[in-house]
């Protein structure tokens, strides 16, 4: 029958294509580093936060002088020697993916030098007390590596520079949460509808091999632990998490307008003064959030990890392990002054914790004992509302927290939680990047922004 493959010829080109096997392990060698680089990412935020911690203990007001100091030099380094590698990472990954975006251009958004810069400046703004996140960051991170790969391919390899920044930035989401479905559900959903045939497969290769240096790194457990969710009734747990659901995104939408109002520059008085003194600004903006570090115990700044756990873990009442409708507001206010800032920094590790406790203060109000349940859907739908990308919420949370048996409810809430955001705020990632094509024309471009 015509059409059909011809086994023998195929396996004839394959053994004998020397050169093409040399593409693909460089590709894979280039995973294993972008994965590597991730991992150091990771080893250094967590030292920078344990850093802050202890410096937060020497006396109550040390943030009060600590945070602003750092945000400010952050902000002034970052602007001086590596503008690239300012905001989230993400916008900068999808205008190097625009076809529109020159080549020349390219190495301002997605480069080893960037990466190097990248997860120093995010190391340095979680040293400062932020409430910034290091996942966002890890996908422009594992890009600028992966590109690097084009330098040593061959014009005949197949690979395009596309294809390599989409793995890269997949690997970067696989590395940084331990999650590979969620990095590659990621490259499909927020960063690319296509890959070429031929190289797919490799691509996919990269992704799952830098999530494995994460699990080398860090062992194969869940960020968040697990939790049981035996016996739990679907009508139990409706009203309660439709109210998640829909406080989730409406709060998620909310953030993402504030942080694209932020991004974009409004007309008023604190967007002028950051366009004049951005370093000054920060500094204020710091000086802020040092402010709710003192309030909240040092709760609502940082990525939010460990407060997280603390509410997965508080079985009975979630509640009770943080200030009910306090935290929520300063985590908020604190994730939104951050990102004003203008400091390197991602918005899901934020989110997560900011999504906790929301389903947390919903649980205390209506008295519910699905506490943990809600928590989950918080983390889910909160996550879904700021990024708009509903499917890699769900799978990020269900492979953080081992949450298999909630995977139903765990897509309803990020499905319902985006919907309301969508009502509320343009999609942050690709509008961010489309503003940043738009600044290209513009003679002071940078490429940073807020997220």
């Amino acid at each position: 029958m015509k059409g059909e493959p011809d086994f023998l010829q195929n396996l004839r080109d394959e053994l004998g294509g020397g050169r093409q096997w040399l593409d693909r392990a460089i590709v894979l060698a280039c995973a294993v580093v972008a994965g590597l680089a991730v991992v150091s990412l990771t080893l250094l935020a967590d030292a920078a936060t344990q850093a802050y911690g202890a410096l937060r203990s020497l006396a109550w007001w040390t943030p009060l002088v600590w945070t602003p100091a750092v945000t400010a030099l952050v902000v002034w380094c970052i602007r001086r020697w590596a503008p690239g590698a300012g905001g989230s990472g993400v916008p900068q990954v999808l205008v190097a993916l625009d076809p529109a975006t020159p080549i020349a251009e390219r190495p301002r958004f997605v480069s080893i030098k960037v990466t190097i810069a990248k997860i120093l400046a995010v190391s340095g703004a979680l040293l400062a007390g932020l409430s910034v996140g290091r996942q966002g960051p890890s996908v422009q991170v594992a890009a600028g590596v992966m590109l690097h790969a084009r330098r040593w391919l061959s014009p005949g390899s197949g690979i395009s520079d596309r294809e390599l920044l989409v793995a890269g930035g997949a690997a970067g989401i696989a590395a940084a949460f331990n999650t590979p479905l969620g990095g590659i559900v990621f490259a499909i959903e927020e960063l690319s509808r296509r890959l070429n045939e031929r190289s797919s497969g490799l691509m996919l290769a990269a992704i799952v091999i830098a999530g494995l240096v994460a699990v080398s790194a860090f062992g194969n457990l869940s960020a968040f632990g697990r939790f049981r969710v035996d016996g739990l009734s679907w009508w139990a747990l409706l009203g309660p998490g439709l109210m998640v659901a829909i406080a989730c995104g409406l709060i998620g939408g909310l953030l993402s307008r504030l942080m694209l109002a932020s991004f974009t520059g409004l007309p008023d008085r604190f967007c002028a003064y950051r366009r004049k003194r951005p370093v000054a600004f920060a500094a204020m903006c710091g000086f802020v959030v040092g402010l709710i570090a003192v309030i909240s115990g040092g709760s609502a700044v940082g990525v939010g990890h460990e407060h997280t756990r603390e509410l997965l873990a508080a079985t009975a009442d979630p509640a009770a392990a943080h200030q009910p409708l306090v935290f929520t507001f300063l985590k908020f206010v604190a994730s939104w002054l951050s990102a004003w800032a203008g400091v390197p920094g991602g918005v899901f590790g934020p989110s997560l914790s900011l999504g906790a406790g929301v389903a947390a203060d919903v649980a205390w109000l209506l008295g519910s004992p699905h506490g943990t349940a809600l928590v989950a859907l918080g983390m889910c739908g909160l996550l879904a509302a700021v990024t708009q990308a509903p499917i890699t919420a769900m799978i990020i949370v269900m492979e953080m927290t081992e949450g298999h048996g909630m995977v139903l409810s765990l897509i309803a809430c990020a499905l319902l939680a985006s919907l309301v955001s969508r009502m509320i705020s343009r999609p942050l990632y690709s509008t961010m990047a489309l503003f940043m094509m738009r600044s290209l024309r513009e003679p002071t471009v940078d490429g940073s922004g807020p997220r």
